[in-house]
């Protein structure tokens, strides 16, 4: 196939003037890598990417995701995950629920996911839509002043706290296990290898160092709701056959509930490639 042909092939339309670009392609192309480059590019720049009705297979979701960098994979398990609340068909269903409140993936691990893609195996009759929140533009639109206050501080992230937010009243046992998953201290503000800088926020940040807890409680909860203000928001109404990646690294996320027996979805995680600064 000639470059020439390749290139007649992607056309991007913008979805929201800041979060989400729709790639008008089809499968051969994503699955050849020859936009790759393109698109990590475009990843960066928009924070989610839309293939409608591309119809990947698991195989090609897979080779798409290679094209794009390094799956993560826990031993001989399949590196497609499915993702649904549906505790007979995942065992950690229980766990996903934390999906319905707005997070980041590896919040609490040194190195954050890179990217994720998502494609749409089976579909819910209402709600199970997908939200991203644009943490670049999010942190790019706070007054001067505020940046400054806030550029220098750190949070305390933990899955803890995450589970906390489904379980308000957890057992003594739930506990002891949310804590085994550990925590950690990371910067409010991220700067990035390209300069950019966004906000690290969502339902595992627990509380801000060194700052009183109705103070820290405050300052999380007004970041937040700036941060998933219209604006910075794409929302994903989902259609069969479609396939979605998004930027770990400057978008939040969260799901919309729908009715476990009826959603599943199939992932691939790409690795993190930069820690948090």
């Amino acid at each position: 196939m000639s470059t020439a042909t390749v290139e007649k092939k992607l056309t991007t339309v913008s979805l929201t003037p800041l979060t989400g670009t729709e790639v008008k392609t089809d499968a051969q192309t994503l699955v050849n890598g020859a936009h790759a480059a393109e698109l990590r590019q475009l990843l960066e720049e928009r924070g989610v990417l839309i293939f409608r009705g591309v119809d990947l297979s698991d195989e090609q979701q897979l080779a798409f995701s290679e094209t794009l960098g390094t799956i993560v994979r826990h031993g001989d398990r399949s590196p497609i995950q499915k993702i649904t609340l549906d505790s007979k068909v995942d065992m950690a269903a229980e766990y996903l629920k934390g999906s319905l409140f707005w997070h980041i993936d590896g919040a609490t691990e040194g190195l954050p996911n890179f990217a994720a893609t998502l494609g749409a195996r089976r579909l819910p009759k209402t709600g199970g839509d997908t939200q991203f929140a644009n943490t670049y533009a999010a942190w790019e639109a706070l007054p001067d002043s505020e940046k400054a206050e806030i550029e220098k501080l750190r949070v305390v992230h933990s899955f803890e706290y995450a589970q906390r937010v489904v379980y308000p009243q957890p057992s003594y046992e739930q506990v002891k296990a949310w804590q085994g998953h550990g925590a950690r201290s990371q910067p409010l503000v991220w700067t990035h290898r390209s300069g950019r800088k966004s906000l690290v926020l969502g339902c595992t940040a627990s509380y801000i160092e060194g700052m009183a807890i109705e103070e820290s409680n405050l300052l999380l909860a007004k970041l937040l709701s700036w941060s998933t203000q219209p604006q910075f928001v794409y929302t994903h109404s989902w259609q069969p056959g479609d396939l979605l990646i998004w930027d770990n690294t400057g978008t939040m996320h969260r799901v919309g509930e729908y009715d476990p027996a009826e959603r599943l979805m199939h992932r691939t995680t790409l690795a993190g490639e930069e820690a948090l600064n």
